[in-house]
């Protein structure tokens, strides 16, 4: 299957700000079944865009733009295969857990067995484990395969529930959440039962047979599990899935902190407004190289900063949040 993914981040700022810094982390990846063909990033006002790849293997693009501007664009566009489908087993063997154990000792997957900056052991947390029985018990794979529908009956999707650095127990107090949160939430429960467990993002494909909860039209996030024999698993709890060929993967890290679409900085004395917008759809051919305007019903966010009262030049954060 071959995807054309079109990606368009566009930050509105308040008054001309005088410099933006900004690291962006859209290149699908290529490993296993997914292999990126073609990518390609603009950005406008124009900037020098250099990449390279982080202690995880992904791509990351950065670039600055030094002059005074009121809007910055990124568009990044990529043709995709993902080839097959997963074929999973309904079950692995019960011994499987020491399995699993030896896995975890030999190699190195101590960070994705460790607390990290969303994916904490809270008490909210490990009350929500002792109403899901998350012990272990039967076998790896069975285990995980109910937690993920646990997650999909007991937490509805909101979009917008939450913020970009909310923690866990906002969702888990609400019972509501973004995908953001659906994955943080799921990465600490695994990690509480000594799996190791790392955050996807990426891009979900949408088919109006599929009746996919979470959001079209913007980036996805989903878990991947190191189960013995199998290697990484994906679970995606939004939708109550295990990932396939549906799932395009951009980037995998510890938790959100270390895969945003987007992180930058930016100086001035200014508020500024989001909007993002996401296309993915079936292709055989490479993604336009033109320039398409922002489509019809664009959402701006409300304001991600506040203008500094003494009026100096200072540095905010600009992220996009994972819906």
């Amino acid at each position: 299957m071959y995807y054309s993914i079109r990606h368009v981040t566009r930050f509105r700022y308040s008054q001309p700000i005088s410099e933006s810094m900004m690291e962006v982390r859209m290149q699908p990846r290529t490993e296993g079944p997914q292999r990126c063909l073609q990518f390609h990033l603009a950005v406008k006002p124009k900037a020098r865009v250099m990449v390279y790849r982080d202690f995880l293997g992904n791509h990351v693009h950065h670039f600055g733009v030094p002059g005074a501007h009121r809007d910055l664009s990124v568009i990044a566009e990529a043709l995709v295969e993902v080839r097959g489908e997963n074929e999973w087993p309904s079950a692995l063997s019960p011994g499987d857990w020491d399995e699993l154990d030896r896995l975890a000792r030999e190699g190195d997957y101590w960070e994705a067995l460790a607390p990290s900056t969303f994916a904490q052991p809270t008490p909210a947390l490990l009350s929500l484990a002792a109403e899901f029985d998350a012990v272990r018990r039967d076998d790896p794979l069975t285990l995980l395969k109910e937690l993920n529908a646990r997650m999909f009956e007991t937490f509805d999707y909101v979009p917008q529930a939450t913020k970009v650095d909310s923690p866990i127990d906002e969702a888990l107090r609400s019972r509501h959440g973004v995908c953001q949160d659906f994955a943080h939430i799921s990465i600490s429960l695994l990690r509480h039962l000594r799996v190791p467990a790392r955050y996807v993002s990426g891009y979900l494909y949408h088919r109006r047979q599929d009746h996919d909860r979470s959001a079209e039209g913007a980036t996805h996030a989903w878990v991947e599990a190191l189960l013995p024999s199998l290697g990484w698993v994906g679970f995606d709890p939004t939708n109550n899935l295990m990932a396939g060929s549906r799932h395009i993967r951009t980037a995998i890290g510890r938790d959100y902190a270390d895969v945003p679409p987007t992180k930058g900085v930016y100086k001035g004395v200014a508020e500024s407004a989001l909007a993002v917008v996401v296309r993915v759809s079936p292709s055989d051919a490479a993604p336009p190289s033109e320039e398409l305007p922002m489509p019809a019903g664009e959402h701006w966010s409300s304001p991600a900063a506040e203008p500094d009262s003494g009026g100096a030049d200072h540095h905010q954060q600009q992220q996009q949040q994972q819906q």
